[in-house]
């Protein structure tokens, strides 16, 4: 889908880097090694979109580093544009009706980092959870979204909590 609106497969990794989740932070080399793309093809897009405002930078040590501007006026709309190419919305609606108490809902791993490495890795918080339903679903939401999607169940916040602070993480639902 993204693809036929922008044809440049560095800008849409650089939109996935940034506007899954705004605290990813990249500089120029680690870029390159991250898409396998040359430095000068990123460094182009990061100029592009460091004019535009949708990225800051700053300098740590001798590397200038970017992330996402949160108060650029478009951020929202790419960050929900994002989200929809990788399908993640359709996995919050499937997972949040009827499976029972879902109190959040976590995306870890490399969407987390803002790699599209195929695999969506999620932490589901819930005391009560209906896991046949909510095989179903992930089983649907793969087919629709043409990507595999793996979970691990949590009871309780401070069993979740622990594993959230060793990694990135992405809070994507809570009720």
């Amino acid at each position: 889908m993204l693809e036929t609106l922008i044809s440049s497969r560095t800008r849409i990794k650089l939109l996935l880097k940034f506007f899954l989740n705004a605290q990813s932070k990249g500089y120029l080399r680690s870029l390159e090694q991250e898409f396998g793309e040359s430095t000068n093809a990123i460094r182009l897009e990061l100029n592009k979109f460091e004019e535009a405002g949708m990225l800051s930078s700053e300098t740590e040590g001798n590397k200038k580093v970017y992330r996402a501007n949160p108060k650029h006026p478009l951020f929202d709309n790419l960050h929900g544009l994002v989200m929809k190419y990788v399908g993640l919305d359709k996995i919050v609606d499937n997972i949040t009706e009827r499976l029972g108490k879902v109190e959040a809902v976590y995306l870890v791993g490399d969407y987390a980092e803002g790699r599209d490495s195929g695999i969506i890795d999620l932490f589901v918080l819930s005391s009560e959870l209906n896991m046949d339903y909510l095989l179903t679903l992930l089983e649907k939401a793969e087919k629709q979204i043409e990507r595999k999607i793996r979970y691990v169940h949590f009871k309780t916040r401070v069993e979740i909590e622990k594993l959230l602070d060793r990694q990135s993480h992405l809070l994507i639902w809570e009720s």
